[in-house]
């Protein structure tokens, strides 16, 4: 399970003497954990689950404690798997043009999208005004990918770095002045999981493979499903989404540190719990792992298209347990299909741009 790590190249004595001495020495290239490609599609499709299940968490409890189940870890599993595959970030060129046309080219590509897309539905009402500080929707990963990857040197320096990020998220928590610029206070509060990620390695993924982890699994989930379940009309949701400093949601002080350590400690666990699950072989929707951050900018489009053509409250049935099945089905398949290989040609030039005349060649 551990990531398959390239074998060096020969070295000149290793060659054997017949051989000649010019002749290039292929490198073999690096190949894909599946347990990894594994381990973003599927978080990738709950973030569109939860997405999918949002409108119809207003008057079903049921629907509510899925929802609040999958929003308690979806996000924070993703963002540990992220760090752990920031660890080898650094400031060298290569790396930096890495950042700039993998995030920050792309959170302007679709910050302009989201913003004209919201003008066209509005039927050419004038379009919000256009910010590059103020990310729209699901840009908020792009901008808070793009601080913790230039944090990350800090990270890797510093001593007790999981502990200092916490008190970092506990303070973000307790700071309604900080304001919406870069949405920061998801930046903040996130920081902690993407910090962890950085630090762990190979052999912490293994822990969870074990098969008393996988068995206990099962009961976790369940058991979190009936809290979740218990606690839906009693519980503000907007403490999931990690927006808001706690004065924002008229909760004491004292609930900052609280519900920080309790909510990380709740996602920790359950993300454990979902890797024990997450195959180690390579099955169908391995490929598909390479194009999450696709599936995941891209299906925003069709969230807010649903929202604002109203398609949940078109038809009555989707609000009954069928519909609720037809509308996972439907979330399944359209992430599933964002994923793939087609999609990913397509949009290459706006996730992924060639910009070779941008940078000065190294020497």
């Amino acid at each position: 399970m551990s990531p398959a790590v390239t074998p060096p190249s020969p070295s000149a004595a290793s060659i054997p003497s017949s051989a000649p001495q010019s002749a290039p020495v292929a490198p073999v290239p690096a190949q894909r954990d599946p347990f990894f490609d594994n381990a973003k599609y599927l978080a990738i499709v709950l973030v569109a689950l939860g997405h999918a299940w949002e409108p119809l968490t207003h008057g079903g409890r049921a629907a509510m404690a899925l929802y609040l189940t999958v929003y308690a870890f979806h996000m924070p599993a993703f963002i540990v798997i992220s760090g752990y595959f920031s660890r080898g970030f650094d400031m060298s060129p290569a790396k930096i043009k890495r950042l700039i046309t993998g995030v920050a080219v792309p959170y302007v590509i679709f910050q302009v999208a989201y913003v004209y897309f919201q003008h066209w539905m509005d039927h050419g009402s004038p379009p919000d005004p256009l910010s590059l500080l103020n990310p729209w929707y699901l840009n908020w990963f792009l901008a808070a990918l793009f601080i913790w990857r230039l944090t990350t040197p800090i990270w890797k320096l510093i001593r007790r770095p999981v502990p200092v990020a916490f008190t970092i998220a506990t303070l973000a928590a307790l700071s309604p002045e900080i304001g919406s610029d870069f949405d920061l206070q998801r930046v903040l509060q996130f920081l902690p999981f993407f910090v962890i990620g950085l630090h762990m390695k190979a052999e912490h993924f293994q822990l969870v493979r074990r098969r008393w982890v996988r068995i206990a699994a099962i009961p976790v989930f369940a058991g979190a499903i009936a809290f979740a379940y218990w606690a839906a009309p009693r519980m503000n949701s907007t403490w999931f989404y990690h927006n808001a400093a706690v004065q924002d949601l008229h909760a004491p002080l004292w609930s900052a540190p609280a519900m920080t350590l309790a909510m990380s400690g709740c996602a920790a666990v359950l993300t454990a719990c979902f890797l024990a699950w997450v195959p180690s072989r390579t099955v169908w929707f391995t490929a598909l792992g390479a194009g999450t951050l696709y599936g995941y900018l891209l299906h925003g489009f069709l969230i807010k298209l649903s929202r604002w053509q109203e398609w949940y409250d078109a038809y009555a049935w989707v609000r009954r347990p069928v519909g609720e099945v037809v509308v996972t089905l439907i979330a399944i398949v359209v992430m599933t299909a964002l994923c793939t290989p087609p999609v990913r040609r397509v949009f290459r030039f706006a996730m992924e741009p060639r910009m070779e005349w941008a940078f000065r060649k190294q020497r």
